[in-house]
């Protein structure tokens, strides 16, 4: 559904302003365009791939901004950082709420698929534990069908 995504995209970048706004952060134009990229990509861009984005409208703006917007982000709740030993950091600023990733080790795809069953395998752990699960990070490795080819 195209127009739910871009509809879903505004929603996000509408709240991560707002939250910018209340916590008495500025918002320039640079951060607007970071926050679009983040707010309506599927695909868990890098802080390098964003850059290259943001400079063909705003060509002054440092790589260095993409990492303070996207940690101001992360800070407040607004982006999931996803980070790889062997690899740069990934973000997802279109569901910033703990769910899980399938990660192709070839082409670095990320996809978020819909585990129906994760909210019930987190109740389980939290009652046969005692623990108070705060957050959770679920990734699953492999190759996808178009590296497999």
């Amino acid at each position: 559904m195209p127009g739910y995504r871009m509809q879903h995209s505004e929603e996000r970048l509408e709240r991560m302003i707002e939250k910018l706004k209340k916590n008495k952060y500025r918002v320039t134009p640079q951060r607007i365009a970071i926050l679009r990229i983040l707010a309506s990509s599927k695909d868990h861009p890098s802080a390098e791939w964003i850059h290259k984005r943001v400079k063909a409208d705003f060509p002054t703006t440092s790589l260095a901004t993409v990492y303070k917007t996207v940690a101001l982000a992360k800070h407040l709740g607004e982006v999931m950082e996803l980070g790889f030993s062997d690899d740069r950091n990934r973000y997802d600023g279109n569901n910033p709420a703990p769910h899980p990733h399938l990660i192709c080790v070839q082409c670095k795809k990320i996809l978020d698929p819909d585990l129906k069953t994760l909210g019930q395998m987190t109740s389980e752990l939290a009652d046969d534990t005692g623990f108070q699960i705060l957050s959770h990070r679920l990734d699953f490795f492999g190759i996808c069908p178009q590296c497999r080819k």
